[in-house]
């Protein structure tokens, strides 16, 4: 098991070059902005765990139809409301929206990277800046 102390003022003190760095407003703004980038990553993240979770269960539902029998009606649904579509075109329409959401994944996966990409810029500049006395990590 870890321990972990904290440093004394004396201590944060010399770890940090001895002198207290003053913030300036550009470190201000820095600082906000990584932390609007910090909730934007995480509710991307949270909107991507959605979307990947769709697209599991498109998948799921597109193994299932393959079992089905071509004559058969399957119930598909469109918003709220359930259709009887022919299995053709029940398949034709799952694999539309399997394709929507790939492309929406792909899209928030590349805005994704670039919040963080963004955000450890931000990181190093601050931590030049600051050294041990700011904590960014989360």
């Amino acid at each position: 098991m870890m321990r972990t102390r904290m440093l004394s003022k004396d201590e944060e003190a010399t770890a940090a070059g001895g002198e207290e760095n003053e913030v300036r407003r550009e470190d201000q703004e820095k600082i906000n902005r990584f932390s609007r980038l910090h909730q934007r990553e995480s509710v991307l993240e949270e909107l991507l765990q959605g979307k990947n979770k769709d697209k599991e269960d498109l998948e799921e539902v597109s193994m299932e139809l393959e079992l089905a029998d071509e004559d058969e009606l399957v119930p598909y649904k469109i918003g709220d409301t359930f259709f009887q579509l022919p299995l053709a075109e029940a398949q034709s329409l799952l694999s539309t929206s399997t394709e929507t959401i790939d492309s929406e994944v792909a899209k928030m996966e590349e805005s994704l990277g670039e919040v963080r990409d963004e955000l450890q810029q931000l990181k190093v500049a601050l931590y030049a800046r600051f050294g041990r006395s700011i904590n960014l990590e989360v």
